[in-house]
């Protein structure tokens, strides 16, 4: 009796283990497409454990499962164990990021990632509900509605701050400059992007800014450089590129807003990884920028003198991902002086896998470096000049949450074997916020925000007015 119920046992534990070799192999073949697996040997132990678990939880669980449920949370668990940026996205979430990189998406408008199980804000995006209710990066959010967010999963998450348009939900937030949880609540909106904003601040000095990059980031940019040179009605003296809390996008559009500035055929980033897929070059030239052959080049007809207009980068602790290889690119090339204050430091490739069944997994497959050989990852792009926020009797709000790749849990290493935190750079004065004639400080975060929505820049911008006088500076020198 007890040797026929072993056997049975050994049956039941096979038939479940073939099911999960099934459900991996599968996996694996439509992760990669066309690409052809590379043969490793399968753990056979570990999934033998993996089925038995699968086996408890459907006979012994409080409550009935569905096997999707379960096979979904275990990919789900072993893609979120790897890295912060790696994740498993669903019929939905898949979706939502393809309809989001064309600049378009419903929901708050916030870059998230997790952290010890709360999510975190990398940036807000500009112009969006969160954006106008004061977020900042660095805010931990513990509670949507009345529902906490530790257990969740960061998919979870993202799924209940989305939603239909003018419906509310209610953000309890922890930021480390207040002494109690921030209760904000938003309405949800269709998050229609403007990926870039241009303005002529005065005679001879312009002004764009890239909130993100998306499909169409690259042409945005050329025909705001030839509006403003149409505009100033001669060659600027200056322009000032604000990459300011943009939480990156689309590798293309990063590649395309550095050829617009760099030399045609200039290395922008390349990255290396373990598969020889993963490890590229891309330079300034059409091929690594148009989304296909036949796109016309967008920057064939750029103004005159782009390629050598004196030029200072803006960037702070909410620049990630494609707005540090734009910086970096830039930096190295010693094309443009970068202000303001540490980037982010995400520089890992996240390449979206289509899986057979609608779904798909975001896996972190490489690094980026600048064309000095920088790694961007957990250290970000150091600013030739130091420019903080303005300050509130003597406090920088601005230093108070920022958060950083290297703070998340389990984030990549950096790759050059160096260390992670930032090189000091040259630095200027803080400013103390004084107070306007409405009575507001500058150093408001909801007061700019509003302003810098009504008006592109804001007359109260410390690091703008920074960049500016620095461009004059120049000027002046050139002249000389």
């Amino acid at each position: 009796m007890e040797k026929s119920m072993r056997s049975k046992l050994q049956k039941v534990g096979l038939i479940a283990l073939g099911a999960v070799f099934g459900v991996m192999l599968s996996l694996n073949y439509s992760a990669v497409a066309e690409k052809q697996p590379v043969a490793s040997p399968l753990p056979v132990d570990e999934l033998r454990a993996f089925a038995e678990v699968f086996g408890r939880i459907k006979a012994d669980y409080v409550e009935p499962v569905e096997d999707k449920k379960l096979i979904s949370e275990a990919i789900n668990g072993m893609l979120s164990g790897l890295d912060p940026h790696s994740a498993y996205l669903d019929n939905e979430a898949f979706k939502d990021l393809q309809v989001g990189t064309q600049g378009e998406f419903g929901g708050l408008g916030i870059e998230v990632g997790m952290e010890d199980g709360f999510v975190k804000v990398v940036a807000p995006i500009e112009d969006t509900p969160a954006f106008h209710a004061g977020m900042k990066s660095g805010d931990l959010i513990i509670k949507l509605d009345d529902t906490p967010v530790k257990g969740m999963t960061l998919s979870d998450a993202v799924k209940r701050m989305r939603g239909k348009p003018d419906t509310k939900i209610t953000l309890t937030v922890l930021r480390k400059s207040e002494t109690k949880p921030l209760v904000i609540t938003l309405t949800r909106a269709v998050i229609k992007v403007k990926s870039v904003k241009s303005k002529l601040l005065e005679s001879g000095y312009g002004y764009v800014r890239v909130t993100q990059f998306q499909e169409h980031t690259g042409e945005n940019l050329a025909k705001a450089l030839d509006q403003l040179y149409k505009e100033n009605k001669a060659a600027l003296n200056g322009l000032v590129l604000d990459l300011r809390n943009d939480p990156g996008g689309l590798l293309n559009g990063a590649v395309g807003v550095s050829a617009a500035f760099l030399p045609e055929n200039a290395l922008v980033v390349y990255t290396e990884g373990r598969s020889e897929d993963a490890k590229m070059k891309l330079t300034a030239s059409k091929e690594n920028y148009l989304r296909g052959p036949r796109e016309t080049d967008y920057l064939k007809n750029l103004p005159d003198g782009i390629k050598s207009v004196p030029m200072v980068v803006l960037i702070n602790g909410g620049s990630a991902s494609a707005s540090e290889i734009v910086a970096g690119a830039l930096q190295d090339h010693k094309r443009a002086i970068i202000l303001g204050t540490q980037s982010f430091g995400k520089g890992s490739v996240q390449t979206v896998l289509p899986l057979g069944n609608g779904t798909a997994i975001k896996l972190t497959t490489a690094r980026y470096y600048t064309p000095n050989g920088r790694s961007i990852q957990a250290k970000g792009i150091t600013p030739d000049i130091l420019a903080e926020e303005a300050t509130v009797n003597g406090v920088d709000k601005e230093a108070a949450f920022n958060l950083r790749e290297a703070d998340l849990d389990r984030h990549l290493s950096n790759g050059n074997k160096e260390s992670e935190s930032p090189t000091p750079p040259a630095s200027t004065p803080k400013k103390d916020a004084k107070e306007d004639k409405k009575g507001t400080s500058k150093g408001d975060p909801k007061s700019d925000a509003k302003t810098e929505t009504r008006e592109v820049v804001s007359k109260n911008d410390y690091q703008l007015n920074q960049a500016v006088n620095l461009l004059k500076g120049l000027d002046i020198l050139k002249k000389r």
